[in-house]
């Protein structure tokens, strides 16, 4: 009350703080960023190690295990996670909620430190970064030239573009991907090095011999000191280096031109990428988890010309798969349904009331609490993503309830004889504990929230607090604002406009049918009961589950996996004849741009292996933008797969998250599905995971199931006899030292370096054996091994060689090998897919010792999150009863009030399931915001009642009179609050599809809520109340209302 009559005592005031909320808010809203989600990254680290050349098991045994070992000494480590391909490794490190992520990345790095201590030599340091579910790509920067080479493109990509683009704020650069480093490659001939018997190795010593990179030093000459400099290194003539001599001394000298030539191209081609089936480079546009996707996005677009500017004028330049309209326009929709929201909610406050001064004075409440709540959503460090915008949304018609019922009470004051400002004080006392309370009760159904884990936590909080800080707001602003402006606007009204015209008649009917119901109480609410647990029990075990809303964005992606060991060329036609399938599919007319990825990351760049990751030369990842307006869904994605299937019979695709949407909710998984078979044993596990795979590929709603990794790539096993080695006086280092040139270079055996005088950058210089002209296990064993530097001999004389196979990829997960089945879902939701899934890994039978089955993927996410939301509905609904039982001293009136929840929940389960909604964050929000709301209804009718009954009138009749009095109140607060969710319920615009859910379980639980709490809680109300004594069970001997109180 005393701000009531604070604000009425200085009217000006309050106007001049609406000036200065709309200031402010105008303000936070411009320095707020703008994405689609709230910050919902698990605390994680990532280690990216190279090791040019590795196979798997080398990376596994020599790399990945001693890091492991290692990692596990850092604080708060929860898991470990590590996939080892050839020469690279990639381990995820996560950690358990709370852990300072600072001190973490610091204990990393010392950890990795120590663990390359036990690495073999050559070992690089690895690249350490934090890198979560937030940090996506947002669209790609796509370098295209008719007259460069990738190798060109990859340099100017890197060395010119990215500097700039790394130093945009809020952008995580990554090397480009499509291309390898720039390379200076001496090229031998295996034919030339039978004919003058030379091994790689000799040819590998001499370069190193002929370019030294040693301090150039100084040297006085008079006055003048002089940077001494020699040719020893080699200059900007890369010719000079064929001079270098194999074999210098007497006789004929064997020079490097005799034997090889050189060139300034890129290392050896692991990868291609193509835009719309034309080779070439791009950098994904990748925004930092705490960065705004609009923000980034048009940093990087008012970059491009100064990009363009650093490149040749034939290389352009442009940003592809821009994912920020679906940002845009995802909020905007958001912002439109409030707006359509907020004009229905005062067209039905103006059909009540039919005053459009009251209607003015409770429409102008909504948008300054709306402001408020944006600058205190500042202040805390939120941003405008769909979950906020999402709380405002929801507030707007929750806003309209504290201005309502001040106003409504308002006007039943309004009696000739009294004035507007005593009516609206007295208004303002009958309701002031009331409306806090209602406040309050709603406020009470987000606290679970806070004690959430994980993403409902994540997602859940921001959306809380925009309400709670809306709800906050409006209750000051109803006790200010709504007394200010309805003394200056409300004009005086007779007693008996409240129940005349249509209103009036509504009342009658409802007075008489409540007489009816109140005489049939007890059975009215046993068959309420009954029938209400009865469709709870019915009805949730049928309910499909989901994490989140299917954006359904326009992008497909499609991972596709050619047979093991499939060179990269017959890969990339596999890909864009799978392109043209897709193509073909979705419709040519309606395809804006199309994308792949082919092949692997190059050793050099092992960081990009966060960002994409491939196990080897046989798979590609492929995306696919369509036009808005083309149909999409499950339907075109099962017609890809059967058409796929048919032209590409030798390969596997499985579909994935493609939209930033998709990306974000999936945590980094590719799939909804992934069973992992944990245990010390690689081939019995695998052997186990077969059996899986059977049971799994009975289930008709499994789609694209396949093992994640390949264990049977192939190989060339070159086992060198160490005997017969002996007997020509080699070593093993001998032998392998003339071999890795032919299958990798010596980039990591013996670095050499060669500085561009141009452009002032260092590359390094490589010796390789051209990969195309040894093509058989003949030619293999032909290779040359040098002895003693004198005399030679070939590899066949000393090793045998055979093909064979190993794993392509091992994956660890806390130390332990893990195999894993991938698969998508189709038809049904994945909470219906999981219990399918677990019957079957139960009839696969018991794993093997040591073994036992991690259900990996999107599941345990979605039943953490569930288990957190059914946790936070209960622990809501009890705080709601406690905080009844305190406020009202009665455990029978907070029972009254809490047996409305029944009905709320009846109510949402209904309406989603005549929409074909599934239970998901967002219906699951809706539903605890109607039963805050539910609550707030029945605290009005049971205030009421009670102030009825204590005017000594009987329960039954106190009811009938508390739920008459209240009855306009009611309706209007739950008719404007579901009209105002009308077009959030619709989804209207792009995006839409991911707040329906949310204003369609509001508007089920108001309906049935509502016509429970005007026809059933009077009921519950005279039954429980109906033999309860008047006096407060209070204990004070002086409160009057005490049975013990005292006279003085």
């Amino acid at each position: 009350m005393r701000l009531v009559l604070a604000a009425l005592s200085r009217p000006i005031t309050v106007v001049v703080v609406l000036i200065a909320i709309a200031l402010f808010a105008f303000l936070a809203i411009r320095r707020m960023p703008a994405d689609i989600f709230p910050n919902v990254g698990e605390p994680a680290i990532y280690v990216a190690q190279p090791y040019g050349g590795m196979d798997p098991a080398q990376m596994e045994g020599y790399l990945t295990y001693y890091y492991e070992y290692h990692f596990l000494y850092i604080t708060g480590i929860d898991r470990i996670e590590s996939k080892s391909i050839q020469g690279a490794a990639l381990m995820k490190l996560i950690f358990h909620e709370g852990t300072d992520m600072a001190q973490a990345m610091g204990e990393t790095v010392g950890y990795v430190d120590r663990a390359r201590a036990f690495m073999p030599p050559g070992t690089v340091a690895p690249f350490v970064t934090r890198f979560d579910a937030g940090s996506v790509a947002v669209g790609q920067l796509v370098f295209s030239s008719a007259t460069h080479t990738q190798g060109e493109l990859q340099d100017f990509a890197l060395n010119r573009v990215r500097p700039l683009f790394a130093t945009l704020p809020g952008v995580s650069a990554p090397p480009p991907f499509g291309g390898n480093q720039r390379t200076i490659i001496i090229t031998l001939d295996p034919g030339k090095l039978q004919q003058y018997q030379i091994s790689p190795q000799e040819a590998i010593t001499a370069v190193s011999k002929a370019s030294l990179v040693m301090p150039s030093g100084n040297m006085w000459t008079g006055t003048l000191n002089r940077i001494a400099r020699t040719n020893a290194t080699l200059g900007g003539d890369l010719s000079e280096l064929l001079s270098a001599p194999i074999r210098p001394g007497s006789g004929t000298t064997v020079y490097l031109r005799d034997i090889g030539t050189i060139e300034n191209g890129t290392d050896v081609i692991t990868a291609y990428a193509h835009v719309n089936g034309k080779r070439t480079v791009y950098i994904p546009v990748t925004k930092r988890a705490d960065a705004s996707t609009l923000a980034v996005i048009h940093e990087v677009k008012a970059a491009i010309p100064d990009f363009k500017k650093a490149v040749p004028s034939d290389v352009d330049v442009s940003l592809q798969f821009d994912q920020s309209p679906f940002v845009t326009n995802s909020l905007r929709g958001l912002i439109t349904e409030g707006l359509l929201g907020a004009v229905l909610t005062g067209l039905m406050v103006l059909l009540f009331l039919r005053d459009w001064r009251s209607a003015v004075i409770v429409v102008m409440n909504i948008p300054f609490a709306l402001l408020c709540a944006v600058i205190l959503l500042w202040a805390t460090g939120q941003t405008i993503n769909i979950m906020t915008l999402g709380g405002l949304a929801l507030a707007v018609g929750v806003l309209v309830d504290e201005a309502t019922v001040s106003i409504e009470n308002t006007h039943s004051h309004m009696q000739p004889g009294i004035s507007r400002p005593r009516a609206v004080v007295q208004a303002a006392r009958d309701t002031a504990i009331a409306r806090l309370l209602s406040m309050f009760c709603i406020l009470a159904v987000f606290v679970p929230s806070f004690f959430m884990v994980g993403v409902s936590r994540q997602l859940f909080v921001p959306l809380s607090l925009a309400v709670a800080f809306s709800m906050i707001a409006s209750y000051l602003l109803s006790s200010s604002l709504v007394p200010v402006f309805s003394t200056w606007l409300m004009r005086e009204a007779r007693r008996d406009e409240e129940h005349a015209g249509l209103f009036g008649h509504v009342h009658s009917f409802y007075e008489r049918y409540l007489r009816v119901m109140l005489r049939l109480r007890w059975p009215l609410v046993l068959v309420y009961l009954a029938a209400a647990f009865g469709l709870l029990y019915v009805l949730l075990p049928r309910m499909g589950t989901e994490l989140f809303p299917d954006a359904n964005a326009p992008l497909l992606r499609v991972r596709l996996r050619a047979p093991a060991g499939t060179r990269i060329e017959e890969t990339e036609r596999f890909v864009l004849r799978a392109l043209r399938v897709m193509e073909q599919d979705a419709g040519k007319e309606n395809v804006e741009i199309t994308s792949d990825f082919t092949g692997v990351v190059p050793s050099n760049y092992p960081v990009d292996l966060i960002h994409l990751f491939t196990s080897g030369p046989q798979e590609a990842i492929i995306q696919v933008a369509v036009k808005p307006e083309t149909p999409r869904g499950e339907a075109l994605r099962e017609r890809i797969r059967e058409d796929l299937r048919r032209e590409l019979p030798s390969c596997e695709v499985s579909f994935e998250p493609a939209d930033i949407v998709s990306q974000v909710m999936s945590f980094g998984s590719p799939t909804p599905i992934e069973v992992a078979v944990q245990g010390s044993s690689l081939e019995e596990d695998y052997q186990y995971a077969r059996k899986i795979q059977t049971k799994l590929a009975k289930l008709s709603f499994v789609r694209d199931l396949q093992f994640a990794q390949e264990y049977n790539y192939p190989t060339l096993d070159i086992n060198i006899n160490r005997d017969r080695a002996g007997q020509f006086g080699l070593t093993m280092a001998d032998v392998m030292r003339s071999v890795v040139p032919a299958t990798s270079s010596s980039r990591f055996t013996e670095p050499n370096y060669w500085r561009d005088p141009i452009s002032g950058n260092a590359f390094q210089i490589q010796v390789e054996l051209p990969q195309n002209r040894i093509q058989s296990v003949e030619e293999v064993g032909e290779l040359p091994i040098m002895l003693n530097g004198h005399r030679d001999t070939e590899l066949t004389n000393v090793a045998q060689m055979k093909p064979g196979t190993m794993p392509g990829l091992i994956e660890r997960f806390n130390g332990q090998h893990i195999v894993s089945l991938t698969a998508n879902i189709h038809g049904i939701t994945l909470g219906e897919a999981a219990p399918k899934l677990n019957q079957s890994l139960t009839e696969a039978g018991a794993p093997p010792a040591g073994a036992k089955i991690v259900m990996k993927g999107e599941i345990p996410a979605l039943e953490q999150t569930i288990s957190g939301l059914r946790t936070g509905l209960l622990l809501a609904v009890a705080v709601i009863f406690l905080l009844l039982a305190a406020n009202f001293q009665s455990l029978r009136l907070a029972l009254a009030i809490v047996l409305t929840v029944p009905a709320v929940l009846c109510g949402v389960l209904l309406m989603l399931r005549v929409t074909h909604t599934t239970l998901n964050i967002q219906s699951f929000m809706g539903a605890i915001m109607a039963i805050g709301i539910a609550v707030a209804n029945s605290i009005l009718l049971v205030t009421f009642a009670e102030r009825f009954r204590h005017e000594n009138r009987p329960a039954m009749e106190a009811a009938g009179e508390g739920a008459a009095s209240r009855l306009r109140a009611i309706l209007m607060t739950a008719t404007a609050m579901i009209f105002g969710m009308v077009p959030m319920a619709i989804g209207l615009g792009e995006g839409g599809s991911q707040t329906a859910p949310l204003g369609r379980a509001v508007i089920g639980g108001l309906l049935v809520s509502t016509f429970a709490t005007l026809t059933i809680l009077p009921s519950i109300y005279a039954i429980l109340q109906g033999r309860a004594a008047i006096t407060s069970p209070s204990l004070n001997p002086m409160d009057p209302a005490s049975r013990y109180y005292e006279a003085q």
